[in-house]
């Protein structure tokens, strides 16, 4: 079997190498970014002149990247090189009806497709230890599983395609809900009793308050170093996300909402590259 992967940036690239070292199987990717394909060790991926390049190499075809308008013209330029019986996997965080008509698309020409957005940062995808959320035909999802399994430690079966999608956005959407209430408490016990965020965790932790990203984020928080493991921008096109299925829902709901201004007006004062924790600073903004 050969695979293939297009979009080897800062997530894609860790994935890919681990989709190569443990699966057994040559992997050819692409990337528009001649940066990008610099980065790639030397003799240890199969690089493609172009996205089409891969399609006709490739019997299933991984993509990573960032933004619905990069998927919808991505597979626009694969439309022509798809072929009946492969399957293209689509590890984006983008808009689930995007997907589901990219998967339409793609079966239209006899192939397969699934959503298979993922949770955690750089680490994991180094690491090969990423959760991973997938939507699609059950069937489809039991033929990738054993590649996704290089890539991540948990691999869920959501249901059908956008399902994975609609998972990874109210995940984002409750870390950022999250993050939110460990922003103000946290502030709160700083500006009170000079309670650092090392000392927060550690006390949060004692009760019921404990949170994976209290724990992950109190240093670099304590140390404001900002350096992105996931940046604020693409939690702000998460959020943007969520809030999208929110109105397609009829619904409101004043912490998604909240949460949302949060990210706008981090992304206005110009922190976008820089980690998602970065909006902590918004209270020591005054804001």
């Amino acid at each position: 079997m050969k695979l293939g992967f297009i979009g080897i940036g800062t997530m894609g690239l860790p994935m890919s190498l681990n989709l190569s070292k443990k699966s057994g199987c040559a992997v050819t990717v692409y990337d528009r970014s001649p940066a990008a394909i610099a980065q790639a060790p030397d003799g240890a991926l199969h690089v493609a002149g172009c996205a089409g390049d891969v399609a006709d190499q490739c019997d299933v075809i991984f993509t990573m990247l960032p933004r619905s308008e990069h998927v919808q013209s991505v597979y626009t330029e694969l439309l022509p090189h798809i072929r009946p019986g492969q399957i293209f996997v689509d590890m984006s965080t983008i808009s689930p009806s995007v997907s589901r008509a990219v998967a339409g698309t793609v079966r239209s020409r006899g192939a397969d497709f699934a959503d298979a957005p993922v949770v955690k940062s750089r680490p994991a995808a180094v690491d090969g230890t990423l959760g991973i959320y997938v939507g699609g035909r059950e069937e489809t999802f039991r033929a990738v599983l054993p590649l996704l399994q290089c890539m991540g430690s948990s691999v869920l079966y959501l249901g059908d395609n956008g399902a994975g999608l609609v998972m990874k956005l109210c995940h984002n959407a409750l870390v950022a809900q999250i993050q939110n209430g460990v922003n103000e408490t946290l502030h709160l016990a700083r500006t009170v009793a000079g309670i650092d965020a090392v000392t927060f965790a550690r006390a949060a932790a004692v009760g019921g308050a404990q949170a994976f990203y209290l724990d992950s984020k109190a240093a670099v928080i304590q140390a404001g170093d900002y350096t992105p493991a996931f940046c604020a921008e693409y939690m702000h096109k998460d959020i943007g996300l969520a809030m999208d299925l929110c109105r397609e829902a009829g619904l409101h709901f004043s912490g998604i909402e909240l949460t949302a201004r949060r990210y706008d007006d981090a992304l206005a004062r110009g922190w976008g590259r820089e980690d998602f924790s970065c909006t902590y600073k918004l209270l020591e903004h005054g804001d």
